[in-house]
């Protein structure tokens, strides 16, 4: 006849005797003592949280996953991308859900809204609070552009595609390293070739210059009334168009600094 060998580890021996009622529980063996089978019944578990009371600015499962997806985006994000990150059905329903909570933050007071902005929809600041925010995101002096690359810039951003020929006969100087600096920071970018002698590149902004001036496109530039079609630049000598730290509308969001 034979018979089931018992084990003599520990653990086991503890858990018999625990289930048979005899020797010492889960609960009167100290932690440091225990066995990590033991100490695996006897972890804590945290409360089941309150549940959340109906109000009038209560987010729906599906907001709540835009309005988190928005909130940890590093960058505008467009509504096919939105709809795969917070798993909705379309960019036409993350279209639906983003218009439903930029009027619930407009309701409650937030101070953050939801804006388009580079081509997509990003989670900004609202401008009155734009103070306390940059008292955080300070921006070194040396990272700011000069007055010669946002008036270099502001060229490129009305009159384009234009090339380097084009931009030298507005401001009157050579700007061969202005424009490269812009395109090192990602604020110009050749967007092709002329069918000019020697083909020369024509130069055009980014989506990062969208972002950080605030813009959703191209098209909401400030007008320049005729200044635009009579070779003029389009803002005075030394200037450009107002940096990104400069306030903004009232009621518009915060733009990043770059």
């Amino acid at each position: 006849m034979f018979h089931r060998r018992r084990s003599n580890r520990l653990g086991d021996i503890l858990r018999r005797r625990a289930t048979a009622g005899r020797g010492p529980r889960a609960t009167d063996t100290p932690l440091r003592h225990r066995p990590p089978w033991l100490v695996a019944r006897t972890v804590s578990i945290a409360p089941p949280l309150e549940p959340i009371l109906p109000g009038p600015f209560l987010r729906s499962e599906e907001l709540a996953r835009v309005e988190a997806a928005l909130f940890s985006a590093r960058e505008p994000l467009t509504t096919r991308k939105l709809a795969k990150l917070a798993r909705l059905s379309d960019g036409t329903r993350a279209r639906t859900l983003l218009r439903e909570l930029a009027a619930l933050q407009d309701a409650s007071g937030s101070a953050f809204r939801v804006e388009p902005i580079g081509g997509g929809f990003q989670l900004l600041t609202r401008s009155p609070f734009g103070p306390w925010v940059r008292r955080l995101l300070t921006t070194p002096a040396e990272n700011r552009l000069s007055s010669a690359a946002l008036e270099t810039l502001a060229i490129v951003a009305y009159r384009q595609p234009v090339t380097r020929a084009e931009i030298e006969s507005i401001r009157g100087v050579g700007c061969e390293e202005i424009l490269r600096q812009l395109m090192e920071r990602d604020l110009v970018a050749v967007g092709g070739r002329t069918e000019e002698l020697g083909r020369p590149n024509v130069y055009q902004t980014t989506k990062q210059f969208l972002r950080a001036f605030g813009l959703a496109r191209i098209e909401d530039l400030p007008d320049i009334g005729p200044a635009g079609s009579t070779g003029a630049p389009p803002f005075p000598p030394g200037q450009g168009p107002p940096p990104p730290d400069a306030p903004s509308p009232a009621d518009g969001p915060s733009a990043p600094r770059l």
